[in-house]
């Protein structure tokens, strides 16, 4: 029998949303053993000056326990 667990991040870049998934992935899957998977909870932007600085992801990353 499987068991997974789910755990929330939050993952920032400067280039694009679809970059911010990328980081947060890569750098979940350092400490977490097994990454199965991952789906975008919610998206924000930073804005400075009437321009977007940085593009925010919280992902809910999904991962299989060891025996």
């Amino acid at each position: 029998m499987t068991i997974a667990r789910i755990t929330e991040v939050t993952s920032s870049s400067k280039k694009s949303f679809e970059d911010a998934v990328k980081n947060g992935v890569e750098r979940a899957s350092k400490t977490l053993k097994n990454v199965s998977g991952a789906w975008v909870k919610d998206q924000e932007v930073g804005v400075k000056n009437g321009k977007v600085t940085e593009y925010r992801v919280k992902l809910k990353i999904t991962f299989v326990l060891e025996d």
